[in-house]
């Protein structure tokens, strides 16, 4: 044999030892926290029957309904639903959809707020093998048409209020109402279960797959699909960091269509989580959820964070109860100011994860990381490789700024249309730039494609951003790059003050000035009563830019 051969042979070994020791880890922090334990060996068999039968998305509902069928599973505007009932519902909705005609690998579009017909869904769509496309429900009727031509979508599930702008809809297997307003009741998920069978259903022909929308803040969103995950990594990995526990209470109000609501899903779930739901975000309601269910986690992207903080420390230390032992937060930046917010009305209990809808996740901030830097986003998970790269893809020392790529086991192969992200090797650029601290920290400068250079100098609009946010008259800000005749680019400003609040174009220049580089002022400011945001809090810079480019 060939010294080559050798070497890759020791290559592979050094790999299936390494990936050997990570699975191990991944499941030391299933057990710690519950997802795994000591069974009956008769249980055993049915739960390990379940995941070969549903695999991993469906199978984590399954082993719920065996482990604690009378435990509530899901809590929302209607009422609670157990882990036996939302299993046997489920299943009924599987039958019915296979009897209708779907087949394992057809597109099933959920069109759909937080509330259990999502679940229901969900779950049966993986039950029969199915493509799940999860659609934003903020879209507007022209981009759901789009979505649901361009994935593929045969049965579409959806809310009453979100189905009349799509009547006439061609598809292949229907429409199914997930929320029915009123007595009738016909073609919703409801009148469905109550007419089929609810045991269990075949193994499909084919494992599901998992279709989660890119947020389109820069352009047209593209699906990203995933297929089951045969790795411990994806809930292991996040439980090695964030000190979720079983069969305790998580109010989540991240959209389920997202990245990061669909795997808080599946992870509570798994968890033999109680979780609540609401149809729409609303903080007040937020917080009287936390104290009326005693839960012990609370799930939400930064900008929900902001507006339950609005709402006044005070209020939030005495409303928010003892049991919370974790904000996860996910989604979009976070930034310091809102951290030091955080930290200081909840106390240390707060967790802040950085990644993207393709590369999965890739760190993650503990309180104690927060508490020392505000503005990191944390260190790599177990089995995550995070390499800040030059425009050559040359590593770059701490300190220094550069694209931010990831290596995992859990990334996205490539989108629907077969394009993908820029790939070094096995990273994956995540179309950030950011640098690391000595201590390994991550922390994000802004997006790659965000970066304006005025007058030969680069500008990061995340940065100047951050700073207008610490501003005690601005509730929030965002900032982009237009053309200027003069200077190439220019940086635009865009304020929204706190109410009461007063600040002129001036003060906000002369902030930036006091704090930053010159060349990081920006030229313009525009005051506007709110940012356009999308359903999960990220600000939709191309509608900020159109206007601001044509004055």
């Amino acid at each position: 044999m060939r010294d080559a051969d050798l070497r890759r042979l020791a290559a592979g070994a050094v790999r299936l030892a390494g990936r050997a020791g990570d699975e191990a880890f991944y499941a030391a922090a299933c057990v710690r926290s519950g997802v795994l334990g000591l069974e009956p060996p008769g249980r055993l068999a049915r739960i390990g029957a379940v995941l070969v039968r549903h695999g991993m998305i469906a199978g984590a509902l399954g082993a719920g309904a065996l482990r604690h069928p009378d435990r509530v599973a899901v809590r929302d505007d209607r009422g609670e639903l157990t882990y036996g009932q939302l299993e046997r519902r489920s299943n009924a909705l599987a039958h019915a959809w296979r009897a209708r005609g779907l087949r394992a690998g057809d597109g099933v579009g959920l069109l759909v707020r937080n509330h259990a017909g999502f679940l229901e869904a969900a779950f049966a769509a993986a039950k029969c093998g199915a493509k799940l496309v999860a659609l934003n429900t903020a879209f507007a009727p022209p981009q759901v048409r789009d979505v649901i031509a361009r994935e593929g979508v045969d049965l579409l599930v959806a809310d009453d209020d979100l189905m009349a702008a799509l009547d006439g809809l061609p598809l292949r297997l229907g429409a199914v109402r997930a929320w029915a307003q009123g007595d009738d009741q016909l073609h919703s998920i409801d009148s469905l279960v109550a007419a089929a069978d609810p045991g269990p259903v075949p193994r499909p022909a084919r494992p599901p797959r998992v279709v989660i929308l890119t947020s389109g803040t820069t352009g047209a969103p593209k699906g990203a699909p995933r297929d089951e995950p045969r790795s411990l990594g994806l809930i292991g990995g996040l439980l090695s960091r964030v000190p979720l526990r079983a069969r305790e209470t998580t109010v989540l109000a991240v959209p389920l269509f997202h990245a990061f609501g669909f795997l808080s899903m599946v992870m509570g779930l798994a968890l033999g989580s109680t979780l609540v739901l609401r149809r729409r975000f609303d903080p007040e309601q937020t917080l009287a959820d936390l104290a009326a269910n005693r839960a012990s986690a609370l799930i939400v992207v930064p900008v929900m964070l902001s507006r339950i903080l609005d709402l006044g420390a005070d209020r939030v230390r005495a409303q928010a109860p003892s049991t919370l032992r974790v904000i996860f937060v996910s989604g979009s930046a976070l930034g310091a100011s809102l951290a030091t917010r955080a930290l200081s009305a909840f106390g240390p209990v707060l967790y802040n994860m950085y990644g993207s809808t393709e590369v999965a996740y890739a760190t993650v901030a503990t309180p104690r990381d927060l508490a020392a830097e505000p503005s990191t986003v944390g260190r790599p998970v177990r089995g995550v490789t995070v390499r800040i790269l030059d425009d050559s893809g040359r590593p770059l020392p701490p300190g220094r700024t550069g694209r931010i790529f990831v290596a995992n086991s859990i990334q996205f192969e490539a989108y629907s249309d077969g394009q993908t992200k820029e790939r070094i090797g096995a990273l994956m650029s995540s179309g950030d730039v950011g640098h690391l601290d000595a201590m390994g920290r991550l922390f994000v400068d802004g997006r790659d494609d965000e970066m304006i250079v005025s007058g030969g100098e680069n500008v990061f609009p995340a940065e100047v951003e951050e700073l207008l946010c610490s501003h005690p008259a601005i509730a929030e800000a965002a900032a982009v790059g237009v053309a200027d005749e003069q200077f190439g680019q220019r940086l635009c400003a865009f304020v929204v003050p706190r109410p009461g609040a007063r600040i002129t174009e001036d003060e906000v220049r002369d902030h930036v000035r006091e704090n930053l580089a010159r060349y990081k002022v920006p030229r313009d400011v525009v005051f506007l009563s709110e940012l356009p945001r999308n359903a999960t809090g990220k600000v939709l810079k191309r509608e900020l830019r159109a206007p601001a480019e044509a004055s």
